[in-house]
């Protein structure tokens, strides 16, 4: 345990993953907790392949009964297509809105959408749960996200009734700055701990080091730590060990958790 007066995480070097964009609030969580923060972006966005099915739906917003959103990427892709067809957010009022989670409810009510459902769980499965009790039976969906995400939550609302549209309002890829700082941060000294906050940026960090072989040597010695569940699977089936598992499923229960793992080592 720290001594009085210690940061609970003094002396510690962490790395984080988070597309750069966002790891601030990450990296001052665990900098105000006394770490040295290293940041090693293994994901940037890139458009989808095609903006087709995104611009189909932008011309029919008034159609969908709910829009369910599963990130903040998705919120800040989808409004940045729509200013650029000239359209606000506020196409989306007719309909219904969900959020995965806080963070992604926080990005749509900053422009002016009113948040119907956000799971106590931050997961499709947590989402899922929340959403359940409604009929979909015959009810339109908009489902904006990721190129490459899981099937689960759009199959079980297709298995409910509803009609599902799934469009791509981005892709991930691996930066290839990222690739130069592999080598300094997992050289001699060794960072403490690592933090994953999405199942990408594992099977992006993986890529980087290019086998899992690689990534397990690099990450011998160093704590794995997730934002929950889905990443954890994530990373075990890419045959990384899992030290810490963040819950609640945000940048804050994953600091906490962090911080317990390491002042109890």
């Amino acid at each position: 345990m720290p001594g009085r007066g210690k940061k609970p995480l003094a002396g510690r070097r962490i790395v984080i993953t988070r597309r750069a964009e966002q790891a601030h609030s990450l990296h001052r969580a665990l900098k105000g907790r006394g770490a040295e923060v290293i940041e090693l972006p293994t994901i940037a966005l890139a458009s989808p392949r095609s903006w087709r099915p995104v611009d189909a739906a932008i011309q029919r917003p008034d159609a969908y009964d709910w829009v369910i959103f599963t990130s903040v990427n998705g919120v800040e892709a989808f409004a940045a297509r729509l200013r650029q067809k000239h359209k606000a957010m506020s196409a989306l009022k007719r309909a219904l809105i969900a959020a995965i989670g806080p963070a992604t409810a926080r990005a749509l009510r900053s422009r002016g959408l009113r948040v119907s459902v956000v799971p106590e769980d931050y997961r499709a499965e947590g989402l899922l749960k929340a959403l359940g009790k409604k009929n979909w039976r015959g009810k339109r969906v908009l489902l904006a996200r990721a190129a490459k995400a899981r099937d689960l939550l759009p199959r079980e609302l297709r298995r409910h009734g509803a009609r599902v549209d799934v469009v791509a309002v981005y892709r991930t890829v691996v930066p290839r700055a990222s690739r130069a700082r592999l080598a300094r941060t997992f050289g001699r000294r060794r960072p403490d701990a690592i933090t994953f906050t999405s199942s990408s940026t594992v099977r992006n960090f993986v890529a980087l080091l290019g086998s899992r072989q690689a990534a397990r040597r690099a990450l011998r010695g160093v704590a794995v730590a997730t934002i929950g569940p889905v990443t954890s699977r994530t990373a075990r089936a890419l045959g990384l060990r899992v030290a810490v598992e963040a819950k609640p499923y945000t940048v804050a229960g994953l600091v906490k958790a962090v911080e317990r793992y390491i002042s109890g080592r």
